[in-house]
């Protein structure tokens, strides 16, 4: 009975730490905007705090602290005051000009410095506030593997709540449900642990009982008309009835992602009958109806009988492609609620048509394995406001690339045409997408300005495929005035100069490869946090790496391999595969089956030769190096989910027997895991890399961790003496 007890603690907690951590990405990444890109950043700090506590695992275990933490974190986000304040941290941040923050600049060096210093004093009290719940998390954990008599049974147990806790939040999250609903189940998931000791903790227990009052503040004092939480983002909606000169349209509606402003819902029959069709005598044309912006892509076409529109949204596009005489529109889009809001409150219904078809999925995953060809394909507005919870691509980076284009290339009917519209903040931005575009498609493309941007450049509507019929379009059709103004009035000049974005470099929003000054910054506020904890939880000698032996080194470098393996995982399925939360949860679902695999070999055999297992593992990362999983794009989804996932995913499994035969000889495996957590924050750290060298590039460096991790393994005649409980052994078998 003891054992079962030891048992499902181990795994109500590894599953209570994984949950918090998803939680915390989704949650600050979502009010503090800047985390949204910098999402890797709350990980890292998540890690730290749990190799904290490992390592001091026969310390006193109190959840006070980490409670009050989160609390104090929940207060800071429920009144609009300090709320305000948070929220500037991407401001402050965003003034140091990285142009994959899309934030704004300011001009002064002074403020710049001003506002960097700002914004790192907040992230740094955002990262204590991260960092303190983690410590009783991996204080639990750590003695209980330290003292489960079976080791390699205890950490398959932790593996499996680490999975559990991957899709309890998975699972919240298809379903949109709000922070409120998140808090009410962590809730749930720490009473185990107040009430655990003969004493409560009431005033652990009123910390609890407090945070999730304030998370529902946070979200009702909110002054939007309905907020909703979908797989990717926070949309809020607000009722409005402005004019949209840019667009040519009347909005009804704004919604906002992540509290910043992303797209309005228009009403295109309200745009008959406004002033808006004043811009028309400006723009040359005597037509009673001015189009919009978004009827321009249809108008290009003489006959758009079939139409693809990606980053489809609320379903202005769609509108647009109908009123335009599109046959036939596939709209695509990655987040479900914002189709739904289309839906619901569009007041031209598009989604409504007998012509047009929704898919919500990811852009890049539809264009591998859609069977149509179009006439005309739009990109719309799809620049994303967040990343992957473990990569530093944006959900829209792999849509942008150069072979992302020449997919959309092999699409196009002959004589179809490509229209491509993105407003960013830097001019860099739109000339690497006219770029990525004349190198595709053998000529300049058609570039018409859109809208001011903060450094005097403008957004932009490109114009590819076939330039021939498009010109002799816009010269003869009346409604195609604006773009004959712009043209002569008006012209968009672009250096073309900018290094285009592959799949193996895709950060479209950056301006050559380099490691962004913020990265680096980030890194050194790490070191902050470390000085923070050793002056206040007085960290033991065994946490110092100059202090570490050749067992500690080895799942360091072990963690360090793992995580770094782990991004390249989700990256190349991100290209095959698509973007979505279901492939993200999939892919690490694989890799920690890989795992729990590995250890059921180990158990099997605890006499496994580890040299050869290591060999074998980096000749399979090398392998992966040469391996364009692109080529798989165009099977069916199943099996080439399976064909991907398994080599993505293969060598966890050789990596998975080394770390099993090296933690179930380990005398200390509080510390071997905490060691191992703490390469993995490494490995995070170095996954910047990618900026400079490519993601590829990074199946090198795993090469080399797993390198170091043999040349440290530990003692190697104890590992080929298999020195494993035979209890645990035969108690695993039956």
């Amino acid at each position: 009975m003891e054992g079962r007890k030891s048992n499902l603690a181990i795994f109500w907690i590894s599953l209570l730490g994984l949950y918090l951590e998803l939680l915390l990405i989704r949650w600050i990444g979502t009010e503090i905007r800047i985390f949204a890109y910098l999402q890797n950043t709350v990980l890292v700090v998540c890690f730290l705090g749990l190799g904290i506590g490992l390592f001091t695992s026969r310390r006193p275990i109190s959840a006070q602290r980490g409670l009050f933490a989160l609390a104090v974190l929940a207060a800071a986000l429920a009144f609009p005051p300090s709320r305000d304040i948070l929220a500037r941290t991407s401001l402050y941040l965003g003034a140091l000009g990285e142009g994959f923050l899309n934030m704004g600049r300011v001009d002064s060096n002074l403020d710049v410095v001003l506002s960097g210093v700002a914004g790192l004093s907040l992230t740094i009290f955002i990262m204590v506030l991260i960092l303190e719940p983690f410590i009783p998390i991996g204080r639990i954990l750590g003695r209980l593997l330290d003292e489960h008599p079976r080791p390699i049974v205890a950490y398959s147990i932790n593996v499996a709540g680490s999975l559990a806790g991957i899709w309890l939040f998975a699972g919240l999250s298809r379903l949109s449900q709000p922070p409120v609903t998140w808090f009410v189940l962590l809730t749930l998931l720490v009473l185990p642990f107040v009430f655990a000791n003969r004493h409560t903790d009431w005033y652990a227990m009123l910390l609890l009982m407090l945070i999730v009052p304030l998370v529902f503040l946070s979200e009702a004092t909110r002054p939007v008309i309905e907020t909703v939480w979908s797989p990717y983002q926070k949309l809020e909606l607000l009722e409005i009835d402005a004019d949209e000169p840019e667009s040519g349209l009347v909005a009804r509606f704004k919604v906002l992602v992540n509290n910043a402003a992303y797209q309005f819902i228009g009403d295109f029959g309200a745009t008959d009958s406004r002033a808006l069709k004043q811009a028309a005598n400006s723009a040359g044309t005597d037509r009673a109806r001015y189009p919009s912006t978004y009827e321009i892509p249809a108008l290009l076409h003489p006959g758009p009988g079939n139409v693809l529109v990606v980053g489809a949204g609320s379903g202005n596009d769609v509108v647009g492609m109908l009123r335009s005489g599109a046959g036939h529109v596939t709209a695509v889009d990655i987040d479900p609620e914002i189709l739904s809001l289309g839906r619901r409150l569009h007041p031209d219904r598009p989604y409504d048509s007998d012509r047009v078809d929704a898919v919500n999925t990811d852009a890049r995953s539809f264009f591998a394995r859609t069977q149509g060809t179009y006439d005309v394909i739009a990109f719309g507005y799809l620049d994303a406001h967040t990343t992957t919870a473990l990569t530093n691509a944006g959900l829209d980076n792999y849509v942008y690339t150069e072979e992302s284009i020449a997919r959309v290339k092999d699409l196009l009917n002959e004589g179809g045409i490509v229209t491509l519209a993105f407003a960013p903040t830097h001019r860099f931005i739109l000339d690497r997408l006219a770029v990525e575009l004349r190198d595709v498609f053998g000529e300049e493309p058609l570039v018409f300005k859109q809208r001011a941007i903060d450094d005097g450049t403008s957004g932009a509507l490109f114009v590819a495929g076939d330039l021939e019929t498009a010109r002799r379009r816009i010269a003869s059709e009346p409604e195609l005035g604006r773009l004959r103004f712009l043209q002569s009035e008006d012209p968009a000049y672009l250096p073309y100069t900018t290094p285009p974005a592959t799949d193996d470099w895709p950060y479209l929003y950056l301006d050559h490869p380099r490691i962004p000054l913020l990265f680096v910054l980030l890194a050194g506020l790490l070191g902050l946090l470390v000085f923070y904890a050793e002056r206040t939880l007085d960290l033991p000698p065994t946490m110092n790496p100059r202090s570490w032996g050749r067992d500690a080194w080895h799942f360091f470098f072990l963690g360090a391999a793992f995580l770094l393996l782990e991004v390249q995982n989700i990256s190349k399925a991100s290209v095959v595969l698509g973007n979505t939360w279901l492939v993200n949860a999939v892919i690490i679902t694989g890799v920690l089956a890989m795992v729990l695999i590995a250890n059921a070999i180990v158990i099997k055999r605890p006499r496994i030769p580890v040299a050869p297992v290591f060999g074998i593992l980096i000749a399979t990362v090398l392998a992966l190096y040469f391996v364009d999983l692109a080529r798989f794009a165009f099977m069916d989804p199943v099996p080439k989910a399976v064909l991907v996932g398994g080599l993505t995913t293969l060598p966890m499994v050789f990596s998975g027997i080394v770390f099993a035969r090296a933690f179930a000889v380990s005398p200390h495996r509080d510390h071997a895991l905490g060691a191992n957590l703490l390469g993995a924050l490494v490995g995070a750290i170095l996954q910047s890399l990618s900026f400079l060298l490519g993601i590829k590039a990074l199946l090198l460096v795993v090469a080399a961790f797993y390198v170091a991790a043999m040349l440290t393994r530990p003692g190697a005649e104890r590992l080929e003496a298999g020195e494993v409980d035979t209890g645990e052994i035969e108690a695993a078998r039956l």
